[in-house]
């Protein structure tokens, strides 16, 4: 090696933070040399709410110190630097020159653009890349279970993934409690009366102040709130905020993982999906603990079962499937759905409380769980034949935890059916009724849920039936569809050609530019 080079330049991304990262493992830090950088492709490829920004800005310094103090060399390039290169690549460049490294090594990134991009770098030196071994099955070996399988079930990865590992097992093939999949445990309504643990909070230190500072300047033309942060930013943090959750959330996160409340943004849910995604938290030390939990009496399995499926089926299971078929499959839009994302997605001004109540949220806190996602703005963007990636964009945008690896195929998949059952058997879909039925949102509402047609008129239910009479020709041969076309069926011709011109009327108010 030259004197003065250094050995390995070792770049590291907003999404990338673990020590035990697989491209540092073998790092040296009397010879090797880590990369961070804040750069503005990452923060315009997608109109990011500014909590995001500056969660993943604040993570990433606090990383750096960290690392710092483990005695290693960083580099860390914050966006404002007047040698700011522009991009990730452009930085990997600039660094493997003026530090003369010999090697550069990277983790396999979470975005398939991203990778795209510095799969293509051309460096005078050696890049070696390692598999992202924080995940559970690698790309490869997901990529050999699928085969050639023309549809992919959950169910059958995710019965694989806890025999592998054991987890809520009592032999290699007998799960505990002799079920695999509790979700119909999972489905109840709080209670009138109910107490939901007091949610964590990490005040913001000097560090984050000064992020929070630059962001609310650089950003201030982004929808999205910052007042109020308190995201855990490091891993001490995140991992208070996850045994938060052991003690006091885990228990009846079971019961009520479905459920909805206004005012009450975090119920029983854990909050853990950002730090987990940037590395600051350990998903197998996870998995241990909700392990444990259960076979210590501490929670119930429902829960147990739940919150694991969640970590080690849903979790690995859409990656899989984001890198085995993309990019095609960000394209993919088998419904034909060509609607703009109404307006009231980036502003919470609408009639629909449930829409309202879930969407304003999002803006403040960057944070909504997975029912408000897929069953209150996923399910309306379906039933008003909002397109994809535009919908894509949105839950890209907003969300403190989305990254394109967990965010796409969810979309695509779970929320707007656009790859026509590959991922999963049916699309996901409702009326009013079940907002109702898992929420104390329609009270008080301006429309009535009790109603399809009429101007006050829940506007869920009228599109609901719109929805089945349009795509009537792919879903009524659906087997888990068939009762929903006889219930049509079941309707007076008069009434059905009602609820058509009902939902006709509220999509061409959509493309009128009004709100609902």
């Amino acid at each position: 090696m030259r004197p003065g080079a250094v050995r390995r330049l070792l770049p590291v991304f907003g999404d990338q933070l673990s020590p035990r990262l697989a491209s540092l493992r073998q790092a040296d830090p009397a010879q090797d040399v880590l990369l961070l950088a804040e750069v503005p492709s990452e923060t315009s490829y997608a109109p990011h709410h500014p909590r995001k920004i500056a969660f993943i800005f604040s993570a990433m310094r606090h990383f750096a110190e960290e690392m710092r103090e483990r005695g290693f060399r960083v580099e860390y390039r914050q966006l404002d630097d007047p040698d700011n290169q522009g991009s990730l690549p452009a930085e990997i460049i600039y660094w493997t020159a003026a530090l003369q490294a010999t090697e550069v090594h990277l983790t396999e990134t979470g975005e398939w653009r991203l990778e795209q991009a510095l799969r293509g770098l051309e460096l005078p030196v050696p890049l070696q890349w390692h598999g992202d071994d924080r995940f559970l099955c690698s790309r490869a070996a997901f990529a050999r279970w699928a085969g050639v399988k023309p549809s992919l079930r959950l169910e059958t990865f995710y019965r694989g993934m806890r025999r592998r590992h054991g987890w809520l097992m009592v032999g290699p093939d007998e799960p505990c409690g002799g079920a695999w999949n509790l979700d119909r445990d999972n489905r109840k309504a709080l209670p009138k009366a109910y107490v939901v643990p007091e949610p964590f909070a990490s005040p913001p230190d000097a560090c984050t102040r000064e992020v929070l500072a630059f962001v609310g300047q650089r950003f201030a033309h982004h929808y999205g709130r910052l007042e109020g942060f308190d995201y855990p930013v490091t891993r001490g943090d995140a991992e208070r905020l996850w045994r938060l959750f052991l003690a006091a959330g885990l228990h009846d996160f079971g019961d009520y993982q479905d459920a909805m409340a206004r005012g009450e943004p975090y119920l029983y849910h854990a909050r853990i999906s950002a730090a987990l995604n940037v590395g600051l938290l350990d998903l197998r030390q996870l998995c241990e603990d909700v392990d444990a939990a259960y076979r210590e009496g501490r929670v119930p399995l429902n829960s147990a079962e739940g919150f694991l499926r969640q970590l080690i089926g849903w979790r690995e299971y859409v990656r899989g499937i984001y890198w085995l078929r993309m990019p095609e499959y960000a394209e993919l839009n088998v419904l034909g759905n060509r609607r703009s994302l109404p307006e009231f997605y980036w502003t919470g001004e609408t009639l629909m409380a449930c829409m309202r109540e879930s969407i304003g949220q999002t803006l403040e806190l960057a944070y909504a769980h997975h029912i408000q996602r897929l069953m209150v703005t996923g399910n309306f963007a379906l039933l008003a034949g909002i397109a994809p990636q535009a919908i894509g964009e949105w839950y890209l945008a907003v969300y403190l935890d989305a990254f394109e690896w967990v965010e796409l195929p969810n979309t695509q998949a779970m929320v707007m059916h656009a790859d026509g059952g590959y991922l999963g058997s049916k699309p996901y879909y409702a009326s009013g009724q079940y907002i109702r039925r898992q929420s104390n949102y329609c009270k008080g509402c301006h429309y009535q849920v009790s109603e399809a047609l009429g101007e006050t008129a829940c506007p869920f239910n009228a599109l609901y039936w719109h929805f089945l009479i349009r795509h009537r020709g792919r879903f009524a041969s659906y087997p888990r569809m068939r009762n929903l076309y006889r219930n049509l069926d079941r309707q007076a011709p008069e009434r059905q050609q009602a609820l058509w011109q009902r939902g006709e009327a509220l999509l061409a108010r959509l493309d009128a530019g009004e709100t609902l």
